[in-house]
Protein backbone atom coordinates (compact mmCIF):
# COMPACT_ATOMS: atom_id res chain seq x y z
CA UNK A 1 0.00 0.00 0.00
CA UNK A 2 1.52 3.12 -0.60
CA UNK A 3 2.53 5.45 1.89
CA UNK A 4 2.38 8.67 -0.61
CA UNK A 5 0.14 11.51 1.34
CA UNK A 6 -0.89 12.91 -1.77
CA UNK A 7 -2.21 9.39 -3.06
CA UNK A 8 -5.46 9.13 -2.11
CA UNK A 9 -6.40 12.94 -3.06
CA UNK A 10 -6.45 11.97 -6.27
CA UNK A 11 -10.21 9.85 -6.93
CA UNK A 12 -13.08 11.37 -5.84
CA UNK A 13 -14.81 14.60 -5.19
CA UNK A 14 -13.37 15.15 -1.98
CA UNK A 15 -9.19 14.19 -3.03
CA UNK A 16 -9.53 15.96 -5.68
CA UNK A 17 -10.70 19.09 -3.53
CA UNK A 18 -8.09 18.70 -0.93
CA UNK A 19 -5.54 18.74 -3.90
CA UNK A 20 -6.72 22.07 -5.15
CA UNK A 21 -6.68 23.18 -1.50
CA UNK A 22 -2.82 21.63 -1.31
CA UNK A 23 -1.95 23.62 -4.37
CA UNK A 24 -3.73 26.90 -4.11
CA UNK A 25 -1.96 27.20 -0.66
CA UNK A 26 1.52 26.37 -2.38
CA UNK A 27 0.69 28.89 -5.38
CA UNK A 28 -0.05 31.57 -2.38
CA UNK A 29 3.18 31.00 -0.42
CA UNK A 30 4.92 31.25 -3.97
CA UNK A 31 3.48 34.47 -4.57
CA UNK A 32 4.41 35.53 -1.12
CA UNK A 33 8.01 34.24 -1.17
CA UNK A 34 8.30 36.38 -4.85
CA UNK A 35 6.99 39.52 -2.82
CA UNK A 36 9.25 39.27 -0.33
CA UNK A 37 12.01 38.64 -2.48
CA UNK A 38 11.24 41.31 -4.69
CA UNK A 39 10.15 44.13 -1.80
CA UNK A 40 10.81 42.57 1.52
CA UNK A 41 9.03 41.48 4.42
CA UNK A 42 7.74 44.65 5.17
CA UNK A 43 6.48 45.67 1.69
CA UNK A 44 4.37 42.69 1.46
CA UNK A 45 0.95 43.72 1.51
CA UNK A 46 -1.90 40.87 1.65
CA UNK A 47 -3.38 42.69 -1.56
CA UNK A 48 -0.82 42.43 -3.15
CA UNK A 49 -0.02 38.57 -2.68
CA UNK A 50 -3.84 38.11 -3.43
CA UNK A 51 -3.61 40.20 -6.92
CA UNK A 52 -0.08 38.71 -8.14
CA UNK A 53 -2.22 35.04 -7.54
CA UNK A 54 -5.19 36.67 -8.96
CA UNK A 55 -7.94 35.79 -6.13
CA UNK A 56 -9.50 37.85 -3.75
CA UNK A 57 -7.91 38.53 -0.23
CA UNK A 58 -10.88 36.66 1.34
CA UNK A 59 -9.30 33.54 -0.37
CA UNK A 60 -6.01 33.95 1.37
CA UNK A 61 -7.49 33.94 4.77
CA UNK A 62 -10.00 30.97 3.53
CA UNK A 63 -6.64 29.40 3.35
CA UNK A 64 -4.55 30.51 6.52
CA UNK A 65 -4.89 32.19 10.22
CA UNK A 66 -3.34 35.26 8.71
CA UNK A 67 -0.47 37.07 7.84
CA UNK A 68 1.37 35.79 10.43
CA UNK A 69 1.05 31.93 9.65
CA UNK A 70 1.14 33.26 5.52
CA UNK A 71 4.30 34.38 6.91
CA UNK A 72 5.30 31.60 8.70
CA UNK A 73 4.99 28.98 6.18
CA UNK A 74 6.99 31.06 3.73
CA UNK A 75 9.79 31.34 6.12
CA UNK A 76 9.45 27.26 5.90
CA UNK A 77 10.09 27.07 2.53
CA UNK A 78 13.35 29.61 2.73
CA UNK A 79 14.57 26.98 5.75
CA UNK A 80 13.79 23.81 3.45
CA UNK A 81 16.39 25.31 0.66
CA UNK A 82 18.57 26.53 3.34
CA UNK A 83 18.73 22.65 5.40
CA UNK A 84 19.73 21.13 1.79
CA UNK A 85 22.59 24.21 1.86
CA UNK A 86 24.04 22.84 5.07
CA UNK A 87 23.42 19.42 4.22
CA UNK A 88 25.74 19.92 1.14
CA UNK A 89 28.09 21.61 3.11
CA UNK A 90 28.56 18.94 5.98
CA UNK A 91 28.71 16.15 3.49
CA UNK A 92 32.01 18.32 1.74
CA UNK A 93 34.08 16.64 5.42
CA UNK A 94 34.51 14.48 8.46
CA UNK A 95 36.34 17.10 9.90
CA UNK A 96 33.85 18.98 12.95
CA UNK A 97 36.26 21.98 13.25
CA UNK A 98 36.25 22.06 9.44
CA UNK A 99 32.39 20.72 9.23
CA UNK A 100 31.56 23.82 11.37
CA UNK A 101 33.50 26.36 9.20
CA UNK A 102 31.44 25.19 6.53
CA UNK A 103 28.37 25.31 7.96
CA UNK A 104 28.58 28.69 8.94
CA UNK A 105 29.98 29.37 5.27
CA UNK A 106 26.80 27.82 4.05
CA UNK A 107 24.38 29.70 6.50
CA UNK A 108 26.44 33.14 5.32
CA UNK A 109 25.84 32.41 1.83
CA UNK A 110 22.37 31.95 1.94
CA UNK A 111 21.25 34.47 4.20
CA UNK A 112 23.44 36.76 1.99
CA UNK A 113 22.04 36.14 -1.18
CA UNK A 114 18.73 35.60 0.61
CA UNK A 115 18.07 38.47 2.65
CA UNK A 116 14.50 38.69 2.76
CA UNK A 117 14.96 35.06 4.57
CA UNK A 118 16.50 36.85 7.22
CA UNK A 119 13.85 39.73 7.87
CA UNK A 120 11.08 36.44 8.01
CA UNK A 121 13.25 34.33 10.59
CA UNK A 122 13.78 37.88 12.80
CA UNK A 123 10.44 38.83 12.18
CA UNK A 124 8.91 35.12 13.36
CA UNK A 125 11.08 35.14 16.16
CA UNK A 126 10.65 39.19 17.73
CA UNK A 127 6.98 37.40 18.41
CA UNK A 128 6.46 36.02 21.68
CA UNK A 129 6.07 32.28 21.94
CA UNK A 130 2.32 32.39 23.07
CA UNK A 131 1.47 35.29 20.69
CA UNK A 132 2.46 33.65 17.66
CA UNK A 133 0.58 29.70 18.70
CA UNK A 134 -2.58 32.40 18.76
CA UNK A 135 -2.01 33.45 15.45
CA UNK A 136 -0.81 30.58 13.87
CA UNK A 137 -2.46 26.94 13.86
CA UNK A 138 -1.20 24.22 15.41
CA UNK A 139 -0.47 22.11 11.82
CA UNK A 140 1.31 25.50 10.61
CA UNK A 141 3.60 25.99 14.01
CA UNK A 142 4.52 22.18 13.67
CA UNK A 143 5.50 22.52 10.06
CA UNK A 144 7.54 25.63 10.87
CA UNK A 145 8.92 23.37 13.98
CA UNK A 146 9.53 20.55 11.53
CA UNK A 147 11.93 23.01 8.93
CA UNK A 148 13.45 25.08 12.03
CA UNK A 149 14.53 21.90 13.87
CA UNK A 150 15.88 20.22 10.59
CA UNK A 151 18.43 23.01 9.82
CA UNK A 152 19.33 22.59 13.34
CA UNK A 153 19.68 19.27 13.69
CA UNK A 154 22.91 19.50 10.97
CA UNK A 155 24.84 21.68 13.35
CA UNK A 156 23.60 19.77 16.22
CA UNK A 157 24.87 16.66 14.58
CA UNK A 158 28.70 18.63 13.60
CA UNK A 159 28.95 20.14 17.63
CA UNK A 160 27.73 16.57 19.32
CA UNK A 161 30.28 15.12 16.79
CA UNK A 162 33.22 18.00 17.96
CA UNK A 163 32.36 17.01 21.29
CA UNK A 164 32.71 13.10 21.41
CA UNK A 165 36.07 13.53 19.69
CA UNK A 166 37.15 16.09 21.83
CA UNK A 167 37.62 19.03 19.00
CA UNK A 168 34.91 20.71 20.97
CA UNK A 169 34.10 20.84 24.64
CA UNK A 170 30.20 21.95 24.54
CA UNK A 171 28.20 19.91 27.17
CA UNK A 172 24.06 21.38 25.51
CA UNK A 173 25.19 20.68 21.77
CA UNK A 174 21.24 21.68 21.18
CA UNK A 175 21.13 24.98 23.51
CA UNK A 176 24.84 26.12 21.01
CA UNK A 177 22.74 25.53 18.08
CA UNK A 178 19.93 27.50 18.65
CA UNK A 179 22.27 30.18 19.80
CA UNK A 180 24.42 30.51 16.89
CA UNK A 181 21.41 30.51 14.50
CA UNK A 182 19.46 33.26 16.59
CA UNK A 183 23.03 34.95 17.06
CA UNK A 184 23.70 34.55 13.06
CA UNK A 185 20.64 35.86 12.10
CA UNK A 186 21.23 39.24 13.89
CA UNK A 187 25.24 39.15 12.31
CA UNK A 188 23.73 38.45 9.11
CA UNK A 189 21.48 42.02 9.18
CA UNK A 190 24.84 43.68 10.45
CA UNK A 191 26.06 42.77 7.05
CA UNK A 192 23.20 44.02 5.15
CA UNK A 193 23.52 47.10 6.90
CA UNK A 194 27.24 47.10 6.42
CA UNK A 195 27.89 49.99 9.22
CA UNK A 196 29.67 49.96 11.96
CA UNK A 197 29.16 52.61 14.58
CA UNK A 198 31.66 53.46 17.62
CA UNK A 199 32.88 56.20 19.42
CA UNK A 200 35.42 58.56 17.94
CA UNK A 201 35.68 60.35 20.90
CA UNK A 202 33.12 60.94 23.81
CA UNK A 203 29.83 61.94 22.40
CA UNK A 204 31.30 61.63 18.69
CA UNK A 205 29.93 58.90 16.55
CA UNK A 206 31.94 57.31 14.04
CA UNK A 207 30.65 55.37 10.94
CA UNK A 208 32.28 52.65 9.11
CA UNK A 209 32.29 50.22 6.22
CA UNK A 210 32.01 46.57 7.34
CA UNK A 211 32.21 44.00 4.36
CA UNK A 212 30.70 40.21 4.02
CA UNK A 213 34.15 39.11 4.40
CA UNK A 214 34.06 40.79 8.05
CA UNK A 215 30.80 39.20 8.66
CA UNK A 216 31.57 35.53 7.46
CA UNK A 217 35.43 35.05 9.96
CA UNK A 218 33.73 36.36 12.90
CA UNK A 219 30.75 34.38 12.76
CA UNK A 220 33.28 31.38 11.96
CA UNK A 221 35.53 32.89 14.89
CA UNK A 222 32.44 32.85 16.74
CA UNK A 223 31.40 29.48 16.37
CA UNK A 224 34.76 27.93 16.77
CA UNK A 225 35.49 29.59 19.85
CA UNK A 226 32.16 28.87 21.57
CA UNK A 227 32.22 25.19 20.42
CA UNK A 228 35.66 25.27 22.22
CA UNK A 229 34.63 26.43 25.05
CA UNK A 230 37.00 29.45 24.60
CA UNK A 231 36.03 33.17 24.76
CA UNK A 232 35.30 34.36 21.25
CA UNK A 233 38.26 36.59 21.37
CA UNK A 234 40.64 34.07 21.67
CA UNK A 235 39.82 31.57 18.78
CA UNK A 236 42.42 30.48 16.50
CA UNK A 237 42.22 31.30 13.21
CA UNK A 238 40.46 29.32 10.40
Amino acid sequence: MSTDPTASAAPGRGGSAAARRRAREAEIISATRQLFDERGVRDAQIEDIAKSVGINRAIIYRHFTGKEELFSLTLVQYLDELRVALQDAAATTDDPREQLVRLVDAFVDYGLAHPAFVDCAQSIMRRPGGDLLEEVSESAMYRLGQAISGCLSVLTRTITSGARSGDFHVEDPELLANMLYASGLGTLQLGRVAMLVAEEEPGVPRISRITAAQVRDHMVATALALAAGAPAGAAPGR
